[in-house]
């Protein structure tokens, strides 16, 4: 009998044995309101008609009304099952399935029939491969490319941690328009959060990036609310831009399920804006933190905004 991924119990078989936390009440300036709309209801009919994934709804994005109402969804490729048992994802854990070859040109075909100016592509990691999806993630960018020429494509990828260079190199061979990879929390919290993954192995696919192409846009996000000390996250902003990142994002971490990573505190609009201060002041092009921002979250107009940055810092 398949498994049944709306149950939390055989979504994530590996958070069985961890116990409870209840889920603090969220604040005023964390509420959204619930999907819905003709925007909305279009986007998700060709979401479906081409049976694709995406990370807006397998993650619990809190923005999936806004963002599909304008006809944006960030497409999640390589199954909806993960590899990786990260305590603060959502996103179903265990064996996935054998990629899709047909795959690539359904997001293809997706991205042309909404007429997106900007697509997100991200991926489940997917260990299982010797190239961690690599190959197939730029065929799909490729795809893309080939049947949307005018639109702008950022690709928010896994860690290719048990993969050798060249996995990395293929993606940026690629060449993506902006290419992603989150470190999602500071270095210290990475055993309890992101277990299967390394902080400075993360940090260095990016400043790889940028030595395989300087002129690709780099980007880079973490959650606040896990339990972090303001001053680790100011480690992280200097880190990111050792590693020549060029846009970061900061929001506000929101508790799956009782099982996941309990949310630490909600932190204030007003201290995002403090942390969106010393973001500019360290040199990023590009800076979101509020408490609502996601990795591709106003992707395409933030891409407008980063082009132009970095036009006018060299001119």
């Amino acid at each position: 009998m398949p498994r049944d991924l709306k149950m939390p119990a055989e979504r994530h078989p590996e958070k069985a044995h961890r116990p409870e936390t209840p889920r603090v009440k969220k604040p005023d300036w964390i509420r959204v309101k619930a999907p819905s709309g003709e925007g909305y209801k279009a986007t998700r009919e060709i979401m479906r008609e081409h049976k694709l994934t995406t990370v807006c709804e397998e993650a619990g994005c809190p923005n999936v009304g806004e963002c599909w109402s304008q006809g944006h969804a960030t497409m999640m490729i390589m199954g909806e099952i993960c590899t990786r048992g990260c305590t603060f994802c959502n996103v179903a854990t265990g064996r996935p399935d054998a990629l899709d070859v047909f795959e690539p040109g359904r997001v293809a075909d997706a991205v042309k029939k909404l007429g997106l100016n900007h697509v997100v592509i991200t991926s489940v990691d997917r260990d299982d491969v010797d190239d961690g999806g690599a190959a197939h993630i730029a065929q799909t960018i490729r795809a893309t490319r080939k049947q949307s020429p005018g639109t702008t494509i950022e690709v928010l990828t896994p860690d290719f941690l048990r993969c050798g260079p060249d996995a990395l190199e293929t993606v940026v061979e690629a060449r993506p328009d902006v290419f992603n990879h989150n470190l999602e929390t500071v270095p210290g919290l990475y055993p309890e959060v992101r277990p299967g993954a390394r902080y400075f192995h993360s940090l260095r696919i990016l400043q790889r990036v940028k030595e395989l192409d300087p002129t690709m846009f780099t980007k880079s996000g973490i959650m606040v609310g896990l339990g972090e000390a303001r001053q680790a996250v100011h480690q992280v902003m200097d880190d990111m831009r050792a590693a020549d990142v060029d846009f970061i994002t900061i929001g506000q971490y929101l508790q799956p399920t009782s099982r996941h990573h309990a949310v630490d505190r909600y932190i204030t609009p007003e201290e995002f804006a403090s942390y969106e201060k010393t973001a500019w002041g360290k040199g990023f092009l590009m800076v979101s933190a509020t408490p609502l921002t996601r990795s591709s979250y106003h992707a395409g107009d933030d891409f407008a905004r980063l082009k132009s940055a970095r036009d006018a810092k060299f001119a």
